[in-house]
């Protein structure tokens, strides 16, 4: 097969998993799309992987190196777009979209994945490459749960990227957790007996009042963000009894995480007290931050240089330059970032993966120069050329990568001795507790 058919079958898989636009837990098109393709292509495929029914892994080979390639195809929730439409569409709040390139993402992890086993059959080389597809990314923790399940055990490294505006190592993310707080109260009529109310909606907006307060006494890169699950009360003259924050808190590391979780529980209790409420609150989702592995960056940053770069037409240019953010620079960066700098992705559960297994991550140009992750443009632009010619790029380069492990047991032997000595003495644990299962939240 040239190469032209070879990438469109890819292009057809992400451009069928955009329009399904399938949320934490409930990518079962998407998912079963991934693993019938793979199935069919020789691999060994393993379905409900780690007891989610969207999660599988797809194997081919045998012996060591054995390599991860970890995909996403998960959308978020209302964030529908027309594609390649640069206004923005009328929101339905029932319809998804790919905002974060997610459709991208698993998919040219797939075609990497394609691109090792051809090159192993061709070479009679020794090593292993497992795709795995890891559902629910955007706030559902799935490669959490697959790691606490034990099914990254085995693995010697482990090889991932994501969709952006940049090209560029991903060094950095931050650990998050996120939290559910209950509070109940005493429904009353608001005018006739207000005194006989207890309001969970006032215990609500005094515990984010309190949580603003906390953020001048909280280190500097802390994050903490909130939402309502409800709408606190369906009319003003009844106290409502109900309502439900969702918190997501996060920083550079998982231990300061755990204490601003401790801290954030004081501020609703206190919420709780002074409103006559009682509140309870659960961790429903949890991320480790990301461990950097120097050895492993070199070895990312190489890769990104070997690979056959995409061409841009003057047709993919003005496309792009309808969504740019800045209209002074070009509409596609096409550089790659200096190995001392870093692609800032927020939080990802490839962190946890991270602290299992020597992790490389990088952050490869889908979309026009300047746009935001969980936007619509992002939607808008997820079945566009210049998507798909980013996404093949980005399988060029984890193939580049896992090619020079498969050839070199000394660099292999480096990068294990360089992440052992970054790892020292520290161990995993992940916030999650042993309660919480895949879709609690």
């Amino acid at each position: 097969m040239n190469k032209q058919n070879f990438e469109q079958q890819f292009t057809s898989i992400s451009d069928q998993i955009w329009e399904f636009a399938e949320t934490r837990y409930q990518e079962f098109r998407s998912s079963a799309l991934q693993a019938d393709f793979l199935e069919k292509e020789g691999f060994t495929v393993t379905r409900n992987l780690g007891g989610i029914a969207t999660a599988f892994s797809a194997s081919f080979g045998s012996g060591h190196p054995v390599i991860g390639l970890l995909g996403e195809f998960d959308a978020l929730p209302r964030m529908n777009q027309t594609a390649d439409v640069p206004e923005k569409q009328a929101d339905r709040p029932s319809a998804a979209g790919h905002g974060c390139g997610h459709n991208l993402l698993g998919t040219g992890t797939m075609e990497a994945a394609c691109l090792i086993r051809d090159w192993l059959l061709q070479t009679h080389s020794e090593g292993t490459i497992i795709y795995f597809g890891c559902p629910a990314e955007e706030g559902g923790a799935g490669k959490a749960f697959l790691t606490r399940s034990g099914c990254f055990d085995g693995l010697d490294f482990a090889l991932a990227w994501h969709p952006g505006s940049k090209t560029g190592l991903i060094k950095e993310a931050l650990a998050n957790v996120r939290v559910i707080f209950d509070f109940t109260g005493k429904s009353a009529h608001a005018a006739a007996h207000p005194e006989l109310g207890r309001s969970a909606l006032d215990a609500c907006e005094l515990m984010n009042v309190g949580v603003n307060y906390l953020r001048e006494h909280v280190k500097s890169d802390a994050r903490m963000h909130y939402a309502y699950l409800n709408d606190g009360g369906d009319a003003p003259n009844i106290v409502p009894a109900s309502a439900t924050l969702l918190y997501a808190l996060r920083a550079p590391e998982s231990a300061y995480v755990a204490e601003l979780y401790e801290r954030v529980g004081d501020v609703a209790k206190g919420a709780a007290l002074m409103t006559g409420t009682k509140v309870s609150y659960r961790t429903v989702s949890a991320y480790a931050d990301l461990l950097s592995v120097p050895a492993m960056e070199k070895l990312m940053m190489e890769a990104m240089q070997k690979a056959e770069k995409p061409e841009y037409t003057e047709a993919d240019y003005a496309y792009a330059a309808q969504f740019a953010a800045d209209e002074n620079s070009s509409s596609i960066d096409t550089n790659i970032l200096p190995a001392d700098q870093t692609i800032n992705l927020g939080s990802t559960d490839v962190g946890d993966v991270s602290w299992q297994i020597p992790t490389g991550l990088i952050g490869v140009a889908t979309e026009a120069t300047g746009c935001a992750l969980h936007t619509w443009q992002i939607v808008a632009q997820g079945k566009s050329p210049l998507a798909h010619k980013g996404m093949h790029y980005a399988a060029r380069i984890l193939f580049a990568a896992a090619k020079k492990l498969y050839e070199s047991p000394e660099l292999c032997e480096q990068i294990q001795e360089n992440y052992r000595a970054v790892k020292g003495k520290r161990n995993y644990h992940s916030m999650l507790p042993d309660s919480v299962k895949p879709g609690d939240f």
